[in-house]
């Protein structure tokens, strides 16, 4: 779905083009129907892209606001309204998922780093659920992805084969929405190494929110993204491994097997996946793993805040040396150990920052 067009979905499209080839009728025409779904989406993302300001629904108190809206089945956005803030729980799961961790994710970014909202002016956080695409037969069936589009959430409920409710994952539903963090900070091109940034930026703060909600530990916690989308199998655990880059699936028959690479050595250049954007993020993601294990503690704490100041002064354009560089200098700020830490962990990736004359 987000091989063609710039919609930012958790499914690479590495996943979908190996599904495409399944061997099975309905699980190639449901991949099929994913990859002619970004078509309808385009105008609003590269619209969004350019100027997202302008995009954002302002909140009538310009503080936590949520819209949840039901699409029934088919591919119109928003849909029907069928929770607002401030309303109680209704019977549908997925709607109240949608809303309290799109709640989370409002609240994470509030209390560790004092952002209102993902523009942090405030903007209404709206999400659309039951979510469907066209198969090759003309029907509407559930989508099997989550995306951001620029203005909202968008949430499949899964084929119940390969993919499930897209909604029950706290991570897929922070990563989705700090696209829009980023979309008002360096707005990453979605491109090569700036967009696989995009997306590495989107794991990190996915997977915070999610071990800050469980008060997990950087040593504790799990680092893999969205194992709770995915029907389980012995040959996959979910969509990414931010620690082990690789490994997330292997030999699977319906996902084949992870490209990503944890070294600069492995890096794709090839055309794919709008030249590797969630391909190559594998590298970037692993350096702040072990940046945060090395530090030790809460990884939101000092990796966080090092990661978050670093997105707010990258720019559309930033490649990985970039990236590399500038975390190595915002770590310098919280003392020698954290600077060595960060410089450590992307040497380990294959990216070392070297040390400007007359510095420490």
């Amino acid at each position: 779905m987000c091989e063609r067009n710039p919609i930012q979905c958790i499914i690479p499209p590495y996943i979908t083009d190996k599904l495409v080839n399944s061997p099975d009728p309905q699980t190639r025409s449901r991949a099929i129907a994913n990859l002619r779904a970004a078509t309808k989406m385009r105008t609003a993302r590269v619209a969004a892209q350019a100027m997202p300001t302008l995009m954002a629904a302002m909140s009538p108190g310009h503080n936590k606001h949520r819209l949840v809206y039901d699409a029934q089945q088919t591919d119109e956005l928003p849909g029907t309204l069928v929770r607002a803030e401030g309303e109680p729980d209704v019977a549908d799961v997925a709607v109240n998922e949608a809303y309290d961790y799109s709640g989370v994710t409002y609240d994470f970014y509030d209390q560790i780093f004092q952002r209102n909202s993902l523009d942090d002016n405030g903007m209404t956080l709206i999400s659309t659920v039951h979510v469907a695409e066209v198969d090759d037969q003309g029907q509407f069936v559930p989508m099997n992805n989550a995306f951001w589009d620029g203005e909202q959430m968008a949430y499949g409920d899964g084929d119940e084969v390969v993919f499930r409710r897209f909604t029950q994952s706290l991570d897929v539903v922070g990563h989705e929405l700090s696209h829009g963090v980023e979309s008002f900070t360096s707005n990453l091109t979605y491109f090569a190494q700036s967009g696989a940034l995009n997306e590495h930026f989107a794991d990190v703060f996915g997977i915070l929110i999610r071990q800050w909600k469980n008060g997990e530990t950087a040593a504790t916690a799990n680092w893999v993204v969205g194992a709770e989308v995915l029907v389980p199998a012995p040959t996959r655990r979910g969509i990414r491994d931010m620690e082990n880059p690789g490994t997330a699936f292997v030999d699977d028959p319906d996902l084949g097997t992870d490209p990503q690479p944890a070294h600069m050595s492995k890096l794709y250049t090839g055309p794919r996946d709008r030249r590797g954007v969630h391909i190559n993020s594998g590298i970037p993601n692993r350096a702040f793993v072990l940046t945060a294990k090395a530090l030790g503690g809460n990884a939101w704490d000092a990796a966080g805040r090092i990661w978050y100041d670093t997105l707010l002064q990258l720019n559309s354009g930033s490649q990985f040396a970039d990236c590399a560089k500038l975390t190595v200098q915002v770590a310098a700020t919280h003392g020698a150990a954290a600077k060595k830490a960060v410089t450590a962990a992307w040497k380990k990736v294959g990216i070392t920052v070297w040390r400007c004359r007359g510095q420490s």
